[in-house]
């Protein structure tokens, strides 16, 4: 078989000049995260705590998992009203 014959048309296959390489693009695009990518926890937390809260006021009620939730979010750079 000759050489052309084992050449494939898919990627570049990993070498020492392109294993280091960034794959997001520079800027602030490749730093900037989704508000529905992070807190995803802090988030879950406060949603199941408004909807199953037995209390009269579930706001008053889950007032805490709302803190951490916005402080969470403050911590990624996003305000929260």
């Amino acid at each position: 078989m000759s050489q052309s014959a084992l050449s494939t048309t898919g990627p570049t296959p990993p070498t020492a000049a392109n294993l280091a390489s960034d794959l997001k693009p520079p800027g602030e695009a490749s730093t900037k995260v989704k508000p529905c990518c992070v807190c995803k926890d802090e988030k879950s937390a406060r949603d199941e705590c408004m909807l199953f809260s037995n209390s009269d006021d579930p706001q008053k009620d889950c007032q805490s998992m709302v803190d951490k939730y916005r402080s969470c979010m403050r911590g990624f750079g996003f305000t929260i009203q």
